[in-house]
């Protein structure tokens, strides 16, 4: 039985993490390459890529409360599984109406297999630490595909999109049936109370801010890559970035570990939504290339940080593990709007809508973190408890 402390356990999990956050790496090109390589016009892409995320919400939010009744190994195990089969049909099909069933369908499943991957590092000792580990995993992945990707496509077209996350998925499932964790006992309150208490005020406030930012990211991320084409900077210049995003994420993760101790949660929460509105304000402002390129940089490395203090923290102050097991919905239910808000708001207004959007969007998750106790409080509640 694989525990989460073990070598084959962190890595079965980081693994799943970078599987199954691969919107966070792919967003830009996966937009990118439905607009160029398929003919959708912006709002259709972005339709499409917000299928995927609202099928990993509904999946999160149904298997979040029976986090505790499942085998994760086997809904991991069956969740990339269908994935990769359902990424594999859609390399072979280009009309709208069946590639978006297939974003559905795959958005259900690997939103089930990601539910169970964060459950389970939130049931573990340390789940800031381990989180962290994992973000530095997905910075490394993220690193390798957008250095390897877009050849690909410019040779082989856009299907070969879908074969890749298809590769990915079928790594991901292997590891799973072979070395899934399973997580750490509850700890003795929630035992003797059942794992079904309420869950604190305060981690929905939390929960909330996080899905604000989430849809502030994925309404910025998605047209990273068309905004920069669009501004005259051209394909490669704008896979520099991309690869320099990549090469920038290796930080924060990292960072989030080394500073657990160091830095109050929630005030790199209310500094990662402050600073995240004001990186898509140049991001959709700038005609030059090098503020462009600086905030676009920047711009998932602030996310991944500012969500690792959340996770912890956030599992502080519910240890049965299902509201983490939930950080899929919490993060991709803003991050299924972004795509299609994203390109209505393109299509009708142009990119500087988005920096108007991502600032209100971004007081909105301002207000929900200004809820949340520190770190030190959060500690001193579990104490008491």
């Amino acid at each position: 039985m694989t525990k989460t402390n073990s070598m084959s356990g962190r890595l079965a999990l980081m693994v799943g993490h970078c599987a199954g956050m691969v919107d966070l790496v792919a967003l830009p090109i996966w937009v990118g390459t439905l607009v160029a390589h398929y003919g959708f016009d912006p709002q259709q892409a972005g339709m499409l890529a917000s299928l995927f995320l609202i099928g990993a919400v509904v999946a999160s939010v149904a298997l979040a409360s029976r986090f505790d009744r499942l085998n994760m190994r086997v809904v991991a195990t069956l969740g990339f599984g269908l994935t990769t089969l359902g990424f594999g049909l859609a390399s072979t099909v280009r009309d709208f109406g069946t590639l978006a069933v297939l974003h559905a369908l795959c958005g259900l499943a690997l939103g089930a297999a990601l539910s169970a991957t964060h459950g389970t590092i939130a049931r573990s000792g340390n789940p800031h630490r381990l989180f962290g580990f994992v973000g530095m995993a997905l910075a490394v992945f993220g690193i390798l595909f957008m250095a390897a990707t877009p050849p690909l496509l410019s040779s082989l077209g856009g299907s070969a999109l879908f074969v890749v996350f298809a590769g990915v998925m079928a790594v991901a499932t292997l590891s799973s049936a072979l070395a899934f964790p399973v997580p750490d006992a509850a700890p003795a309150p929630v035992r003797s109370t059942g794992s079904h208490e309420r869950i604190p005020a305060a981690v929905w406030a939390g929960i909330f801010g996080i899905a604000c930012m989430g849809l502030v990211q994925a309404m910025a991320f998605s047209f990273l890559e068309r905004v920069g084409s669009d501004h005259g900077f051209g394909s490669t210049a704008i896979n520099g970035v991309l690869i320099a995003l990549g090469i920038v994420n290796l930080a924060p993760p990292a960072l989030a570990v080394l500073l657990q101790k160091r830095l109050a949660a929630r005030t790199v929460m209310l500094a990662g939504a402050a600073l995240q509105a004001g990186l898509v304000a140049v991001i959709m402002l700038s005609t030059q290339f090098a503020p462009y390129a600086a905030a676009a940089s920047l711009l998932a490395a602030v996310m991944i940080f500012t969500h690792t203090f959340a996770f912890g923290l956030l599992a502080q102050l519910d240890h049965s593990g299902r509201a983490m097991a939930a950080t899929p919905a919490m993060l991709m239910t803003g991050a299924a709007i972004g795509p299609v808000l994203g390109g209505t708001l393109v299509k009708s207004f142009g990119y500087g809508s988005l920096a108007l959007a991502a600032m209100c969007i971004g007081t909105l998750a301002l207000l929900c973190f200004a809820r949340l106790p520190s770190s030190h409080a959060a500690l001193r509640q579990e104490a008491l408890t």
